[in-house]
């Protein structure tokens, strides 16, 4: 175990299931001050299991968690948040998933703004959307003051996961709910948005891999139904919580690939 005396600037999460590839451009992606970063990486179970010599990253300061069997993404991310809280003495923790990809300056930048704003204790970013098959892809922006971002919160999740940075002084030492499988971000945010003060980088930090085997997609039914869970529990104005249920509703009726479309042409295709 190490010993959680040296303070660095940041812990990165990354968690993997079957992505060894999407896992290498995404480390491939990171930039930051050498020795002042760790990037932990949970292993759910992978078949072909992730180790430090398939990486190739020897510029990244990397341990890995392997779960022997696939137990969900909620549990590979309170496992690394366990790990973190037990070994290192952190300013910030990051989410990042395999395939997607970091600006050169994401974590300069989000450090910097923490540094700037010492009452924001959460933040993410614009992000891009982009499906690596077909080549489509669209920008995604959202609102970047708090008081925008809770009422936001009703309809959608303001904070894209793999964005997302979180002050550890400020928040202390959290976990994700385990009851709202597949939305457990959004339930985490959420709850965040009460109890610290929020804010969106209106910078393009991320481009986000729309991957078709991902939970977005292949879960879609489970994360839509979590989500209202997430908006009737946290949701403090009963009217804007009973829109937001609404149009969750209305999206479980629709195909994703209409989605898709739709996005694209209101976030802004490129």
């Amino acid at each position: 175990m190490i010993c959680p005396t040296n303070l660095i600037d940041l812990c990165i999460i990354i968690p993997c299931y079957n992505n060894l590839e999407g896992l290498r451009t995404s480390l491939n992606s990171i930039h930051y001050n050498r020795g002042k970063y760790v990037i932990i990486i949970v292993d759910d179970g992978s078949i072909d299991a992730v180790t430090i010599e398939k990486l190739h990253c020897p510029q990244h300061d990397i341990k890995i968690i392997t779960n022997s069997k696939n137990q969900g993404i909620t549990i590979a991310l309170n496992r690394a948040l366990e790990f973190i809280y037990a070994n290192y003495a952190t300013r910030f923790i990051a989410r990042l998933d395999c395939g997607d990809i970091c600006s050169p300056n994401r974590f300069y930048t989000q450090i910097a703004f923490f540094d700037k704003h010492p009452e924001i204790h959460l933040t993410g970013s614009w992000c891009y959307f982009k499906d690596n098959t077909s080549g489509s892809a669209y920008s995604y922006c959202t609102p970047t003051l708090h008081k925008h971002i809770k009422r936001e919160m009703y309809f959608r999740n303001v904070f894209i996961h793999p964005t997302v940075m979180w002050r550890m002084a400020g928040v202390g030492k959290l976990k994700y709910p385990e009851q709202y499988p597949c939305a457990e971000d959004y339930g985490l945010f959420y709850a965040m948005t009460d109890h610290a003060k929020t804010a969106i980088i209106d910078e393009f930090l991320v481009t986000c891999e729309i991957n078709h085997k991902g939970i977005s997609i292949l879960q879609r039914s489970v994360q839509l139904k979590s989500r209202r869970k997430v908006v009737s529990f946290y949701g403090k104005n009963k009217f804007l919580a009973m829109l937001g249920s609404v149009k969750l509703f209305i999206l479980m009726m629709i195909p994703y690939q209409i989605i898709f479309i739709t996005k694209r042409v209101i976030y802004n295709a490129t």
